[in-house]
C-alpha cells in the first residue's frame, strides 16, 4: 500500500526531532504539522497534544521521527529515534530522513504489530508531498460542485483527501502558537518559526508612538473581525458606495452644477411634451398611410392631448422648486451612490408619469377588446368559458344571441387596429422608460453585490482562494521515494464573483422572454418591480 505523507516546506531545513501531525486513515495519508525538537519531556509533550486535540478537535499525535543528518552521527541518532517509538506508539510509524547535502531522502512507514496476513510486508511505500503550510493555512478550498460522470469515485476521493489536508492545517492553529524560540519546555518548528509578517515593523511602531499604535491596533482588530470574505465584501461594498457618493456630491455642488441642471430640466420636459403632442397629431391623421377609424382616433387623440396639457401645467407649477429638490437629492449622495441612483430612478418615474398613464389607458382598452373578441369567437363556435371549472365547455345559443354577438364582434374587430396602434406606440415609450430605469437598477445591484474584497484577494493573494491543487514532480529515482510539490490552483475570477456575490435587494424581472411577449400581445400590464407569486390585477 502507498502512503501519502504531506510534509511542510518550512520544516525541510530544521533539526532532527519528532513528526507531529494527523493521520487520516480513510485516505492513507499523514499530514505533518510541526517538528518537535530535542530535548523534551514526554509527559509535557503528551499534555500539549491533549490540549491541542481538545481545542481544535483534531486528532494530533506523534506520527514518527524526522532525521536531518548534518553533523551528528547517523547510527547513534537512528538508534535513539527508534527508541522513541515505544514512548509515542502510533501505527504506522513514519521515519523521514534527509541525508547530507539535502539531495537524497528516505521515507519509511513501519507497522510494529505483526502483519495479519501471512507474507504481508511490514513496511509500506511512502510518497512524500511537500506543501506550503502558510498558504494552505490561509487559503480556503473551493471544491467543485459538479463532478464528471466518469471517474466520479476517484474524483470524490481525491477532493475528500485535499479537504482533509486543508481542514487539518486550518484547525490546528492552536499548535502554531508556540515555536522553537519560545522559552517553554516544548519547542516546535512550523511556518510561524520563520517569523510573523511585519512583526519587527509593528514593534518599532509600537515603541515609537503610543497613541498612533492604539489607533492602529483598533483598526487591525476591526479588520480581523471582518476577516471573513463575505463580511469583508459587505464592508468594501459599503465603503465604495459611500466614496462614490461623496465624489458625486462634490461634483454636483461644484461650479453651480445643480443650478444648471435645474435650468435645463424644465426645457427638456417641455421638449418631451411637445414631441408627444406632435406624435399624437401624427396618429390622429393617417399614420404611415394606414386607414384608421376617424371617430375613435379623434376621441383618443384629444383625450391624450388633454393629459399632456395637464402635464405641462404641472411642470411649470413645479419649476420654482426644481432646484431645491435637486439640491436635496444631491445631498442624499453622502449616504451612498446607490441612494442617489435610486432617487434618480424615482425622479424619472415622476417625470414620465404621463407616459405611464398613456400606456395604462392604451393597454386596458386593448386588453378589453382582445378579451371581448376571444369571448365572441367562442360564441361563434358554440363554446363558452366555464368560470367554476376553468375550462371551455359546449353551449347552445339562440338566434338573438348569435346576431348580437356578430354585431359586437364586427364592431370590435374594425376598431381594433386604431386601438392597437395607440397601444403599440405607448408601449414602446413605456419600454424605453423601463429600460432606462432597468440600467439604473442594474448599476445599483452591481455596486451592492460586487465582491470587491474577494476580487482584490484573488488579484493580490491568489492562494487565499483555492480551486484545487496541482502536483509537480521534484525528484523520482529508483529505490527512492517519489517527491512531489503541492501547489495551489487559484479560483477563476468568474467563480469568485459567482461564489462571493452579495445578496442584493434589486428587483429583477422573473418572467421569460416568452411570457413577456405573451403579456404584450394580450395587453396585460408589465410591472418590472413585481416578483413572481405577487398578486396580479
Amino acid at each position: 500500500m502507498v502512503l501519502k505523507a504531506f510534509f511542510p516546506t518550512c520544516c525541510v531545513s530544521t533539526d532532527s526531532g519528532l513528526l507531529v501531525g494527523r493521520w487520516v486513515p480513510e485516505q492513507s495519508s499523514a499530514v505533518v504539522l510541526a517538528v518537535l525538537h530535542f530535548p523534551f519531556i514526554p509527559i509535557q509533550v503528551k499534555q500539549l497534544l491533549a490540549q491541542v486535540r481538545q481545542a481544535s478537535q483534531v486528532g494530533v499525535a506523534v506520527l514518527g521521527t524526522w532525521c536531518h543528518c548534518r553533523q551528528e552521527p547517523e547510527e547513534s541518532l537512528g538508534r535513539f529515534l527508534e527508541s522513541l517509538g515505544a514512548v509515542f506508539p502510533h501505527e504506522p510509524w513514519l521515519r523521514l530522513c534527509r541525508e547530507r547535502g539535502g539531495t537524497f531522502w528516505s521515507c519509511e512507514a513501519t507497522h510494529r504489530q505483526a502483519p495479519t496476513a501471512p507474507g504481508a510486508p511490514g513496511e509500506d511505500q511512502v510518497m512524500l508531498i511537500f506543501y506550503d503550510q502558510r498558504q494552505v493555512l490561509l487559503s480556503q478550498l473551493h471544491l467543485p460542485t459538479v463532478l464528471p460522470d466518469r471517474q466520479a469515485g476517484a474524483t470524490t476521493a481525491s477532493t475528500g483527501g485535499l479537504a482533509a489536508v486543508f481542514d487539518t492545517v486550518a484547525r490546528s492553529e492552536v499548535l502554531f502558537r508556540s515555536d522553537r524560540f519560545d522559552e517553554g519546555p516544548v519547542r516546535l518548528s512550523h511556518w510561524q518559526s520563520e517569523g510573523v509578517e511585519a512583526s519587527i515593523l509593528a514593534e518599532l511602531a509600537r515603541r515609537a508612538s503610543g497613541p498612533i499604535c492604539l489607533l492602529l491596533a483598533s483598526l487591525l482588530s476591526l479588520v480581523s473581525a471582518v476577516s471573513a470574505c463575505r463580511k469583508a465584501n459587505t464592508v468594501a461594498s459599503v465603503l465604495l458606495d459611500v466614496a462614490l457618493g461623496l465624489m458625486l456630491l462634490s461634483w454636483l455642488h461644484g461650479r453651480s452644477r445643480i443650478g444648471h441642471l435645474a435650468d435645463a430640466l424644465v426645457p427638456v420636459a417641455d421638449h418631451v411634451a411637445e414631441e408627444l403632442q406632435h406624435l399624437l397629431q401624427w396618429l390622429m391623421g393617417a399614420p404611415a398611410g394606414l386607414k384608421m377609424n376617424r371617430a375613435l382616433d379623434q376621441v383618443l387623440g384629444r383625450f391624450f392631448l388633454y393629459h399632456i396639457h395637464l402635464w405641462i401645467s404641472y411642470i411649470h407649477l413645479m419649476s420654482p422648486f426644481v432646484e431645491h429638490i435637486l439640491w436635496h437629492v444631491g445631498l442624499s449622495a453622502c449616504l451612498g451612490l446607490t441612494v442617489a441612483l435610486s432617487l434618480l430612478s424615482d425622479i424619472i418615474a415622476l417625470l414620465t408619469f404621463h407616459i405611464y398613464c398613456f400606456y395604462v389607458y392604451g393597454a386596458r382598452l386593448y386588453c378589453l377588446k382582445i378579451h371581448g373578441l376571444s369571448s365572441l369567437w367562442r360564441l361563434f363556435r358554440g363554446k363558452k368559458w366555464n368560470v367554476l371549472r376553468q375550462r371551455v365547455d359546449s353551449c347552445s345559443y339562440d338566434l338573438d344571441q348569435l346576431f348580437i354577438g356578430t354585431l359586437l364582434f364586427t364592431i370590435l374587430l374594425f376598431l381594433l387596429p386604431t386601438t392597437a396602434l395607440y397601444y403599440l406606440v405607448f408601449t414602446l415609450l413605456r419600454l424605453l422608460v423601463v429600460a432606462v430605469q432597468g440600467l439604473i437598477h442594474l448599476l445599483v445591484d452591481l455596486i451592492n453585490s460586487l465582491p470587491l474584497y474577494s476580487l482584490g484577494l484573488r488579484l493580490c493573494r491568489p492562494y487565499r482562494l483555492a480551486a484545487g491543487v496541482k502536483f509537480r514532480v521534484l525528484r523520482h529515482e529508483a529505490g527512492r521515494p517519489l517527491r512531489l510539490l503541492m501547489q495551489i490552483n487559484p479560483l477563476p475570477y468568474s467563480r469568485v464573483v459567482h461564489t462571493y456575490r452579495l445578496p442584493s435587494c434589486g428587483c429583477h424581472p422573473k418572467h421569460s422572454w416568452g411570457a413577456l411577449c405573451r403579456k404584450l400581445f394580450l395587453g396585460e400590464l408589465i410591472y418590472p418591480w413585481r416578483q413572481r407569486g405577487d398578486k396580479q390585477d
